[in-house]
């Protein structure tokens, strides 16, 4: 029997996608904040930011106040109330915008310090300088030996210890190396902040290179982990800093964190699944000038005469320190602990090979401390004399660590994007929704098109990118557009525009 075999009809293959697409995330849990809804709520409706970034900034503020306090029991033992949040948003987002406002009684809070500090600073100097002589005085009595030598020797020996200086008063640092922050906690606060807006000058800076990524990491790591500080430097030996505690948020635009994300070592290790993640839906182009809700103001007002009012009282100290942190524990009720069992069964069984969390297996082996964490932040927050955690405060930790397990799902394994791709991905997008005509010439990008392409040599190196990516044609030379003979010119394929 003769089968006729029919011919398959040719087609191009079509565009292909300069990056994979990524999912659109879940809605931020603003209620399952607490204590913190309105001042989040308040700061949305000022800067009209996407939600999870102010989200973010409160969590990290009120981390960075209240983990001095206390830690938190887990179903493995305790952890610290410190939270390291790290958010991926492009500029213009009005990042700045929201820590600037939730950071006001911080900033408040330091200024009044510094004067404090200044005051104290020259009591100090004083006394340092009758130490420094009644040393010297007594030195050179021991020295010359006899009676009144043995006697200068006996109350050298009873000497008190020199005045140490007043405590550094910044809670807050930018862009340290770990050796930088490691020498603020001995000179400052046991319980300080990493706040930055700029995260990619930390990440693509002097901490993070080639030679330091490594210890960078793993110091992090330890202050997250609430484990003691060993460090090691040459003349000066070794010493060991006990009861330090670091709360964190990281702002970085998407491009600049893509290596990062994508780096085995960093995954690894576990340091990104130590932080909490989102990368929000811009708000870029949909925000219509609206006044803020008067309520707003008063919510504002409220967290920062909360935040101030935290900031002042005393931490719990050890024994005959002065900034090394004794912080009490809090229990979790039974039915906290509970809702806790169960969150940790159901992330350990989706790790499986074929569950649902099986990409992310570090990020979700710590969701349910993170919960823990989480649920401290804000049971300390509501009130700093609290001593144990209940089953809603437990449920509102839980919600909000799934999100953030959520969103490094969805983030998990993306792939290093370069400038070059990031500029010709902008360049697609504008074509699809702004460039209604079927051709275009390097010059109609450089006069109309994204800003940041506003110059020839860009312009020609995205344009050939989306070329050999099949979302152009490239035309024959002297090619006749809109009446002249081009050198280079393009046509644009939008039989499959996909934004």
């Amino acid at each position: 029997m003769n089968v006729e075999i029919k011919p398959i009809p040719f087609s191009t293959e079509g565009p292909q996608p300069l990056l994979r697409p990524i999912a659109k995330g879940e809605a931020y849990p603003v209620a399952a904040l607490g204590p913190l809804e309105a001042a989040v709520r308040a700061v949305q409706d000022k800067t009209q930011a996407p939600v999870a970034i102010t989200a973010q900034s409160a969590l990290s503020v009120a981390s960075l106040a209240v983990q001095g306090f206390a830690d938190v029991e887990t179903l493995g033992g305790t952890a610290p109330t410190s939270l390291f949040c790290l958010t991926v948003a492009a500029s213009g987002e009005r990042k700045s915008g929201c820590d600037k406002l939730l950071l006001a009684g911080l900033r408040e809070f330091e200024q009044d310090a510094h004067k404090a500090y200044g005051e104290a600073l020259e009591v100090f100097q004083a006394e340092k300088r009758l130490w420094d002589a009644r040393e010297k005085k007594l030195l050179g009595k021991a020295a010359n030996g006899g009676a009144t030598g043995d006697k200068a020797a006996t109350e050298l020996r009873a000497l008190p210890s020199a005045p140490l200086p007043p405590l550094y008063p910044i809670r807050t640092a930018t862009e340290p190396t770990f050796e930088g922050l490691v020498k603020l906690f001995e000179v400052a606060s046991p319980a300080l902040g990493l706040f930055t807006d700029e995260g990619g000058s930390f990440f693509g800076g002097h901490a993070m290179n080639t030679d330091n990524k490594l210890k960078t990491m793993a110091g992090l790591s330890s202050l997250w982990d609430g484990t003691p500080i060993n460090r090691t430097r040459a003349g000066d030996g070794a010493s060991t800093l006990y009861g330090r505690r670091l709360a964190a948020h990281m702002m970085v635009q998407p491009v600049a964190i893509r290596p990062l994300l994508a780096d085995p070592v960093a995954n690894g290790q576990g340091f990104l699944a130590r932080f909490l993640i989102t990368e929000p839906e811009s708000n870029i182009g949909y925000r219509a000038f609206a006044e803020a809700k008067p309520q707003s103001d008063s919510d504002l007002l409220a967290f920062k005469a909360k935040l101030i009012s935290v900031l002042a009282a005393d931490l719990p100290l050890q024994d005959g320190t002065r900034n090394q942190l004794a912080p009490t524990r809090l229990r979790l009720t039974s039915e906290a602990k509970a809702l806790l069992r169960g969150y940790y069964d159901a992330t350990e069984y989706a790790q499986r090979p074929e569950g649902d969390l099986a990409m992310v297996k570090s990020y979700a082996s710590k969701s349910a401390e993170q919960a823990a964490r989480i649920a401290g932040v804000l049971a300390l927050w509501a009130d700093l004399a609290v001593t144990e955690i209940s089953a809603s405060c437990m449920a509102n930790g839980i919600e909000l660590a799934q999100y953030y397990l959520g969103e490094a799902r969805r983030l998990a394994g993306m792939a290093v994007i370069s400038a070059d791709i990031d500029q010709a991905e902008k360049l697609r997008l504008w074509l699809i929704e702004k460039w209604g005509k079927p051709e275009i010439t390097p010059s109609d990008v450089v006069q109309y098109g994204p800003y940041a392409l506003r110059e020839s040599p860009k312009a020609k190196a995205s344009l050939d990118l989306l070329a050999k990516h099949g979302w152009l044609t490239t035309l024959p030379a002297n090619h006749v557009v809109e009446g002249k003979a081009r050198k280079l010119a393009y046509r644009v394929e939008r039989g499959q525009d996909v934004v």
